[in-house]
């Protein structure tokens, strides 16, 4: 065993698999076993493993300006051309660019800058941010509050209440909807909880309230079709800020650009981006707000003398330059409109599993989806624990496919933009073999409802 403290993992259960190599949609471990990355890693290596360009772009880069900070007015063409190529792109008016190393700094960012602004105007009291129920927004201390999922809460003694974090309902209508209810019934009822929360605590109180366009680590959430409408309606009504996540939906993932164009979520007044931002071959992440924030921004910082927040690696040369070529190759190559058509095809081959013994659910927009395991497919009522999604997680291993198990009992699929209907198929072959195992496991362990 290594030296290594592993990053969400069982600590009881480390070094289970070693990675050598990569090439397009697959990974080698060390016995030169072949698997179909179907979670392109944490559903971020876009382009796949091994792509020259990046990989030539790294070196140039390397060769040219390995590193220069951007403390104190200093700064690099690459990094300009990187945030004026992001603002064109996104849906937030008039954008200004943070760059960062992860999604999790970059919600960091967000919430300091969502202070540093509510100060400047002169609103202090407003900080509170409402998050959901099974989000996930990182893992740093503020991010991490953020997050609504218990394993990532449990022993931290996190600062919720310091950091004014609200909590209100997650929109899964399959897992959280009421007897007899429609999803109309069921959107309208969580954005009136929405409006009560905001009635109780004071809007004058609320800065933002933050959403995953479609959720990742919590189990591929598609909000009902209305929901995220009325919920802007909400908070436009409030004068509350929306903040889109967009850290796994952005760069095509869903189908689309972003994750708010697929859900139909309006100019965003701030937008957190990394992961596909530069298909993971470097990290670098960008936080970006309206332009109307950064000028209020402006003057603090003079009095102060200097806007006190940032980070060594903040438009990291080589990070940008392989962000740069990225964005380039997703626009040449279409790669959104193919993750688009794709997608289509993986939505439809996935639930072909609605009619498996223990099949819920398959949920997902894009190249993003999730396959829920249940006790009892007429009820829904889940397993209890994550046991079976870690069998079926390694079941998938065993046949020569990686994904991940999420929200205990669903598996994550997410596999880089450039697979093939080929490989598509491959995934499904693969997931119909570890299904049926899964159910050998469960019947013989007694976990089927009676």
């Amino acid at each position: 065993m290594s030296e290594i403290i592993y990053p969400t993992t069982n600590l009881k259960v480390t070094e289970t698999l070693t990675i050598e190599r990569g090439d397009g949609a697959y990974v080698y471990d060390t016995e030169g076993k072949q698997y179909l990355e179907a979670l392109a890693g944490l559903w971020c290596t876009s382009l796949g493993y091994n792509n020259r360009e990046l990989i030539d772009t790294t070196t140039e880069q390397m060769g040219k300006l390995a590193y220069s900070h951007m403390f104190g007015g200093k700064t690099h063409q690459v990094g300009i051309d990187l945030s004026d190529k992001l603002a064109a792109m996104v849906p937030v008016e008039n954008a200004k660019v943070f760059f960062g190393n992860s999604g999790s700094d970059a919600n960091d960012t967000h919430i300091k800058m969502l202070r540093y602004y509510f100060n400047a105007i002169g609103k202090p009291e407003k900080f509170k941010i409402i998050s959901r129920e099974r989000s996930y927004h990182g893992v740093t201390v503020a991010a991490a509050s953020l997050t609504g999922l218990p394993p990532n809460h449990t022993n931290f003694d996190l600062p919720f209440d310091a950091l004014g974090v609200l909590r209100t309902d997650a929109p899964h209508y399959y897992r959280n909807a009421l007897p007899g209810e429609s999803e109309d019934q069921f959107v309208d009822r969580i954005v009136n909880n929405l409006e009560a929360l905001i009635l109780a605590e004071g809007a004058d109180t609320i800065a933002a309230f933050i959403a995953e366009p479609i959720t990742g680590a919590s189990g591929v959430i598609v909000p009902p079709k209305g929901y995220y409408q009325k919920i802007q309606a909400v908070l436009n009504k409030h004068g509350i800020l929306f903040w889109a996540d967009e850290v796994i939906t952005g760069f095509g993932r869903t189908g689309n650009d972003f994750g708010c164009t697929t859900m139909g979520i309006e100019k965003p007044a701030m937008m957190t981006l990394a992961k596909q931002l530069s298909s993971a071959y470097m990290p670098i992440s960008a936080s970006v707000i309206r332009g109307d924030m950064y000028e209020a921004m402006i003057e603090p910082s003079a009095k102060v003398g200097v806007f006190g927040h940032g980070y060594t690696y903040s438009g990291h040369p080589v990070a940008a330059a392989v962000a740069l070529k990225t964005l380039e190759i997703y626009e040449r190559d279409n790669i959104f409109g193919r993750a688009a058509e794709l997608g289509e095809y993986m939505q439809t081959r996935l639930r072909e599993f609605l009619d498996h013994p223990l099949v819920g659910e398959v949920r997902g927009e894009g190249m993003i989806a999730a396959v829920e395991m249940v006790a009892d497919k007429q009820t829904g009522q889940p397993f209890e624990g994550g046991a079976v999604g870690t069998f079926a997680m390694q079941a998938c291993q065993d046949h020569g496919m990686i994904t991940r198990a999420v929200a205990a009992n669903s598996l994550a699929f997410c596999p880089p933009l450039i697979v093939t209907v080929a490989q598509i198929d491959e995934m499904i072959e693969k997931l119909g073999l570890a299904l049926n195992d899964t159910l050998d496991f469960v019947t013989k362990q007694g976990l089927l409802a009676a």
